[in-house]
C-alpha cells in the first residue's frame, strides 16, 4: 500500500522525533510513505489571517504535487491537515483559480484518522510485540484537528475517537474525559504567556485529576505547549506522547530512554515502572 505524506514544517524541526516514530510504524505496518517531493509550507498559521486567497493557493501546490503521484495524502499535523483540507473545498466549489492543476478528488487524512480505519487498525493490533498493559492515558486532540466539522469530516468533534482507539490498540488504559477538544493557547503564548499558561495548567491539571499518567497527542504544537509547560521542579511530570511513539514502543521488544531525548516532561521513569521502556 502506498499513500504520500505532507510532513509540513513542525516535523523538520521541532517535531522531528515525531516524524522518526511515524516513519518507523508505517514501516512496521508495511505501508510505503512517500513523502511529496518538493513539498512547501502550507501558510500554517500566517496566511489565512492575512489573504484567503493565499490560505488556498499555498496548500494547492502540494494537492497538485500529490495528484501528480496519483496518490492520497495523509497529514500528521492537525494545521496543515485543515490547511490541506479547506484549500481542496474551496477549489471544488470554483472560488478562487490557482497557478496549479488541481482536481481536488485525492483524500487528505489527519494521520490518526487514517491509522484507526478498521483495515488499518488490525493492522496494529496485529503488530502489538508488547502491550503497553497498566499505562493510563487521556487522549488530547486539541481544537485544530476536529474543526470546522464541514472541513474536517470530524463530525464526532465534540468527543472524537482515533487517539483513544490506537492507544487502545497499544494496549494502553484510554482514560475518558471533557477536556478532549479545549483549546491549548496554539500560538498565543508569543504574544501573551500568561494566558498560554493558564490554558495548558487547566488541562494537564485536569489529566492528572482524571487519573492518567500521560498524555496522548498528534498534534506538534500541542504536544510542544504541554510539554514544554510543565516545570522541572514538578516532582510528577505529565509526559506528552505523540500517538506514533506509543505505538512504536508497542511494536517493539526492547525500547530506550534515546526515543524521547526531545521530550521536556521525561517519560523514562514512568516506563521503566510500567516495564515498558
Amino acid at each position: 500500500m502506498k499513500i504520500s505524506f505532507y510532513p509540513g514544517c513542525s516535523l523538520e524541526g521541532m517535531a522531528n522525533d515525531y516524524a522518526r516514530s511515524i516513519v518507523s510504524v508505517f514501516s512496521d505496518m508495511e505501508i510505503d510513505l512517500v513523502e511529496i517531493k518538493d513539498w512547501s509550507c502550507c501558510g500554517a498559521t500566517a496566511a489565512h489571517s492575512l489573504s484567503e486567497y493565499l490560505s488556498v493557493v499555498f496548500p494547492a501546490r502540494n494537492l497538485s504535487l500529490a495528484e501528480e503521484m496519483g496518490l492520497d495524502i495523509v497529514s500528521p499535523c492537525a494545521n496543515c491537515f485543515k490547511r490541506l483540507k479547506y484549500s481542496q473545498h474551496m477549489i471544488k466549489k470554483g472560488l478562487y483559480d490557482i497557478p496549479w492543476k488541481v482536481q481536488g478528488d485525492n483524500t487528505v487524512y489527519e494521520i490518526t484518522r487514517f491509522l484507526s480505519q478498521p483495515e488499518m487498525l488490525a493492522r496494529v493490533q496485529k503488530r502489538v510485540l508488547r502491550p503497553l498493559k497498566g499505562l493510563r492515558v487521556v487522549s488530547y486532540y486539541g481544537c485544530q484537528m476536529v474543526r470546522p466539522p464541514k472541513i474536517t469530516g470530524f463530525f464526532d468533534y465534540e468527543n472524537p475517537q482515533s487517539l483513544d482507539k490506537l492507544a487502545a490498540a497499544a494496549g494502553a488504559e484510554v482514560i475518558d474525559w471533557s477536556y478532549k477538544t479545549t483549546c491549548c493557547g496554539a500560538g498565543i503564548g508569543m504574544g501573551r504567556k500568561d494566558i498560554q499558561r493558564h490554558l495548558t495548567g487547566r488541562i494537564l491539571e485536569k489529566a492528572k485529576q482524571s487519573g492518567a499518567e500521560a498524555v496522548v497527542v498528534s498534534c506538534p504544537l500541542c504536544q510542544t505547549n504541554l510539554d514544554t509547560a510543565q516545570s522541572e521542579k514538578d516532582e510528577r511530570p505529565l509526559p506528552v506522547f505523540y500517538i506514533t511513539e506509543l505505538i512504536r514502543l508497542a511494536f517493539t521488544e526492547h525500547a530506550g530512554s534515546g526515543w524521547f531525548r526531545s521530550h521536556f516532561a521525561d517519560p523514562s521513569m514512568l516506563l521503566d515502572e510500567k516495564g515498558i521502556l
